[in-house]
This record gives C-alpha cells, structure tokens and sequence, in this order.
C-alpha cells in the first residue's frame, strides 16, 4: 500500500457530505436490520467457489456513468470471463448460449429492479471440420473466414414489484466482435470492433465482444495484504488479459424515473438454465469488490444467487467488515470503530446530496446520478477528490477503486485520514474516446518474432504459398514441393520424439 496526494479541500467536501448524512438521520445498523432478511434465490474476479469454476457465467466488473462524449446517456459496462489469455486457442472466447447476460435498473431506490436489458447468445459454425477459429484473415465481421462466431438478442424487460409486465425486442441477430487471435489473422481489429456497434431504435447503442480488461489493480493482495510488508504493489495483475464485454448507451430518460428523480441504481447479473429448465441466477454484481473482499467464504455464493431486496441479510458483513482488521493485524493501522454506518451510506445508500435517491431502501447498487455532468478532466479518485462526477457515484473505466475503497474502509469519512493505495493508478491500456469506450483486446500474437523475421514479414501470405500445391501458371512446382516434403519429415520427427518422451514420463505404452 502506497500513499497519494489530493487536496485537503476535496476530502473535506466528501467527509462534509457523508457526515451530514450520517448526523441527519442517516442510516444506522439498526435502521437496516429492520428489513427482514429472505431466503436467498455467486465483481469481481473468481471471487466465489462455485462461479470461478464457470468463467463464462462469471460477472467481473460493472461501470456506469454519463458518457463523455455525449453527456445526454449513460453508458454501462459489464464484463464476464475473468483472466481471457489472448492466445488461448483454438477454442476462444464465446459467450455462453445457454445464460441470460442481465443488465439492471432501479430506478426509485426499492430495491427492485425496474428494466432489465436481457442479452442473449448463439454460436454459428461454419464449418465444423476443421479446429481452426478463422480459416484465414478476418477483414469483416462477415468475412467468410470468420469460422466461428456469434450473435445476439436484446430484449427490455419492464418489472413491477419483482414481476415481468411487458417486453420489447430492442435488436435481433447483433453480431459480436470476435476473440483478437493476433495479426495473421485480424490485422485490423480496431475496423471489427467498429463493425460491432449496432444502433437501435429509440438513441441507443450496443456492443459485445472481447475487449481489454479495464480493472486495473495488484491482486496480490490475497498474498496476505501484500506479502505482510507491502513488498508486493505496484504490479497490474489483470496487464495483458481480456474479457467479454457488454455494453449499452442509452438516453438518460430511458432509464430514470422522471426529470426530478434522475438517479439509478444499476447492477448486472447472470443466469444459467438448471438441469430442469428453468432459469437460476449465478453471478450478481454491482459495486467492485463486495463479494470478492467484504463478504466470507460462506456467504459468497448466497450473495451470488441474491436479490438486492433481501441485502439485510449481509449487513454485517458491511457493518463489521473484515478487512481493516486483517489489516491492523499486519500492518498495526488500528480500524475504525464499529459499527460502519459510514460504509452503510456509500455503499448501500448513496451519499445524501449526491447519489442518494428518495425514501431509499439499502441495498448494494451501483448508484449514479445522471444529471452530474462529465469533467474534461476527471479525478482517479472520483468524489474522494472532488469530483462528483467519478465513483462511489457511479463507476468510470478510469477510476481506482481500489485506492479510493480502501481509503475510505480505513476510516477516511470518519476522521481516519490516509493515503493508502496499491500504486497501481491506471490502466495499461488507453480507453477509447467514444462508445463503447474499453481499449482493444490484447492480440494473440503479441509476443516477439520469431528468429530471422522481421516485422516486414507478411505471415500471411507465406502461409498461402506454403499450402498452395502449384505454381503461379499452374504448373507443378517442384521446388515448394520438395520444400513441403522436408518440412513434413521434420513435422514426423518432432512428433515421434515428443510420443517417445511422453511415453517415459507417463510410463505408459501406446
């Protein structure tokens, strides 16, 4: 943990706010448990036992925020499949077809969801005998070298009181932007991911495909906090991986309750489909962190399968939480006094003033006001800087979460004043500069060339020479066949020699 410096200003502007929550009636401990915990119906990354054995259902991050470029929507993104290594052929990245991608909105503070943007997936296989991914360059999304791809469905759901009352198809057949297998194969990515924007009826806008992993942050906080003498910071574990990314524009009064009433509460969640048939929620996901740090081993799941109405049931673990202690243990920063009714405002209810809707219930949204304008400049640390337009109101791809959601479990609104921090500040990647704002996914081939090439190499088209069997008149070409003869006895070779090793270390006859 490293320290920052900000104005003293600007964290007593969001000490100011939170406080004045807190002394005009603000949420107690009490207050909350009124709400009669139910029975429960798995961000983060492999943050629960069960989801981190499905990655493809697995939720690692939301944001939301009023868009940069065009101040009148809001953009979420959501992200599934924690850790994509982009080389990970020949089977890459699909989403999954038999899941609900859910994408919430509550938009007057009961914890019950008012839209749901439902996205749905199908796989196509053009030809299916063969292993390859692309059977050759990809230069659009319709290229029919494109071997597998996928495409997808949105459907708005509109709730009343946990309950469906209407649906409208919003897109049909959306194709999706591919795995980036590296530059043989997609030499100009960035023209898919453009292809892969899809404009609807009414202002908005989609996509979904992989992209770069937008959180940036030292994981190797698990190491206990650290390494135990802060030897371990400063390193981006998620640098190089990519995800699968949704995300959705929309017009600011598509999504709010009126003018007067313009924040939402958003979260985003998956289900999968049972043995049975039927429909069961596997992953939730709303603030960062939440299910990966502030609730125990045997919550996780349960919070997984959750509703946010029935939040009361893990208010200790918000209350009470776990990790300043770990942290006094280790590092002797003694932790605030208990119970966290502070952590109960930000988190659970929004700040009062800022993104803390009427007569809310608490319950762990991602809350944003959008009638908050975007900064030219924004903060990395959001409202704890002064800027109201970053998180804990909503979530922008370049704020630190991480910085700003230890400071402020450490005590930093009630009167525990720290810098603290993984010196991890940005990510390695430059966001784009309109929709759908993530940075392109890190290609396959991103590692050094090989051993007398050069980056004037066309792989491509000696790959094509290689496997064509005439020459350019159409005349046997003895040569490329002799070639191809060599190359193929060496190919024998080197596969008897790894059979014959394989076969002394499993001991095993063939």
């Amino acid at each position: 943990m490293t320290s920052d410096s900000r104005s003293g200003a600007a964290r007593r502007s969001v000490a100011a706010l939170v406080c004045a929550a807190l002394a005009a009636g603000g949420l107690t401990a009490a207050g909350v448990a009124v709400l009669a915990p139910k029975e429960a119906s798995a961000s983060s990354h492999r943050e629960a036992p069960l989801i981190s054995g499905t990655p493809q259902y697995d939720n690692t991050d939301v944001y939301a925020f009023v868009s940069p470029d065009k101040p009148d929507t809001t953009t979420i993104v959501a992200n599934w499949i924690p850790f994509e290594e982009p080389a990970g052929g020949p089977n890459f990245y699909t989403f999954a077809e038999d899941a609900r991608y859910q994408l919430h909105i509550d938009n007057d503070g009961d914890a019950q969801d008012d839209l749901v943007f439902r996205y749905t997936f199908k796989t196509h296989v053009k030809n299916k005998n063969t292993f390859l991914y692309n059977t050759g360059t990809v230069d659009s999304l319709d290229d029919p070298d494109l071997n597998v791809t996928q495409t997808y469905d949105i459907e708005l759901v509109k709730m009343k009181k946990g309950h469906a009352v209407s649906r409208t198809k919003l897109a049909d057949d959306v194709p999706v932007a591919p795995s980036n297998v590296g530059k043989a194969s997609m030499p100009d990515y960035a023209k898919l991911r453009h292809q892969a924007v899809y404009r609807t009826a009414g202002g908005a806008q989609t996509f979904a495909g992989q992209a770069d992993d937008p959180f940036f942050l030292d994981l190797r906080v698990f190491d206990l906090l650290y390494g135990g003498n802060l030897s371990e910071v400063g390193n981006d574990t998620l640098k190089g991986y990519n995800v699968n990314t949704i995300a959705l524009q929309v017009p600011n009064h598509m999504i709010t309750q009126s003018m007067h009433q313009p924040v939402v509460g958003i979260w985003s969640t998956t289900q999968r489909k049972n043995a049975h048939g039927d429909w069961t929620q596997v992953s939730r996901l709303g603030n960062p962190l939440v299910n990966e740090v502030v609730n125990p081993q045997k919550d996780k799941d349960k919070f997984n399968a959750s509703h946010p109405r029935d939040d009361a049931q893990f208010l200790k673990n918000v209350t009470e939480p776990e990790l300043p202690k770990l942290i006094e243990a280790i590092y002797k920063i003694k932790a605030p006094a208990e119970p966290r009714n502070d952590l109960v405002d930000v988190f659970l209810k929004g700040v009062e003033g800022l993104n803390q809707p009427p007569h809310v219930r608490p319950a762990e949204e991602l809350r944003l006001n959008t009638s908050i304008k975007p900064t030219m400049h924004p903060k990395r640390l959001g409202v704890l800087d002064g800027d109201k337009a970053g998180f804990p109101n909503g979530r922008r791809l370049t704020d630190d979460v991480i910085d700003a959601a230890l400071q402020v479990v450490e005590g930093e609104l009630v009167g525990a004043k720290n810098d603290l921090g993984d010196a991890v500040d940005k990510n390695d990647k430059e966001f784009e500069k309109s929709f759908p704002y993530v940075a392109l996914p890190t290609e396959g081939s991103r590692g050094p060339l090989a051993k007398g090439t050069s980056g004037d190499t066309d792989v491509r088209s000696q790959l094509g020479d290689a496997l064509r069997p005439a020459g350019a008149d159409g005349s046997t070409d003895t040569t490329l066949i002799a070639a191809s003869a060599a190359s193929g006895a060496a190919g024998v070779l080197l596969i008897g020699t790894a059979l014959a090793w394989w076969r002394r270390r499993v001991r095993r006859p063939y």
